[in-house]
């Protein structure tokens, strides 16, 4: 993959004019968009196909979180919409998340469409030590981390969703074919804002990252095909010294 199709730009949004726009806007730039919860909600699978029918590779970042049976029916009708990614939540155990793996492929084969990538999300990035051990999670939250992903990977998933600072012990312990998808990236001319665990573009790579999540950085510049060339090019330096893919 080129530098590019490593980002992933988050459309946080839930307007649907100004997400078609920048969905052309950002073609050729960035390796998809990533569309979540506040632009289903609006605008459900409607507003899914005029972003697909806009070019644009999709990260559908709905993090299903329910029992086996209703996030399979969840998963198997998202797939038929033909995003390349899917994510479920992998605190909701293996049963759900076998489930949802045989649903991506039924959804997707009934629609004919490729099968997405089902990755799990493990722990948020907006959460610290601190936060799990408030909702009674006992120890750190990248040993919550590596338990889930590797949870996950016997469960059958693609990858899991977490935060760069845990992505060199994963990498160590899945392997090179589990996708890593990190959001919580910064470039050195960002903020951090509300997140956590971030770390930049070339870092992340360097560390194994498949994927890599900005939002904010993009989405909110004056001009934002510009800004993801510009974080395209730091995914670059991470590869120019010695990243592995």
């Amino acid at each position: 993959m080129m530098s590019q199709d490593r980002l992933l730009v988050a459309i946080d949004t839930a307007e649907l004019d100004g997400a078609v726009r920048l969905a052309r806007s950002l073609a050729g730039s960035c390796g998809g968009l990533k569309l979540g919860l506040e632009f289903f909600s609006a605008h459900g699978p409607q507003g899914v196909a005029k972003i697909l029918a806009a070019g644009a590779k999709l990260f559908l970042d709905l993090k299903f979180h329910d029992i086996p049976n209703t996030v399979a029916g969840a998963v198997r009708a998202a797939a038929a919409l033909g995003p390349f990614m899917l994510n479920v939540h992998a605190s909701g155990g293996r049963a759900m998340m076998e489930a949802a793996a045989t649903a991506a492929a039924e959804g997707a084969a009934k629609a004919r469409k490729p099968k997405p990538l089902l990755l799990a999300v493990t722990v948020l990035t907006s959460l610290s030590d601190d936060d799990l051990s408030a909702v009674g999670q006992h120890g750190s939250t990248a040993d919550q981390v590596k338990r889930l992903a590797v949870l996950a990977q016997k469960s059958g998933l693609d990858g899991v969703v977490c935060s760069a600072r845990e992505v060199a012990s994963l990498r160590a312990e899945c392997g090179p074919d589990f996708k890593l998808v990190v959001p919580g990236i910064r470039p050195t001319w960002s903020a951090a804002q509300d997140q956590k665990r971030i770390m930049g573009p070339a870092d992340a790579i360097r560390q194994g990252a498949d994927y890599l999540v900005v939002g904010r950085p993009i989405t909110g510049a004056p001009d934002p095909r510009a800004a993801a060339r510009s974080i395209a090019q730091e995914i670059a330096k991470g590869f120019d010294k010695g990243a592995g893919a």
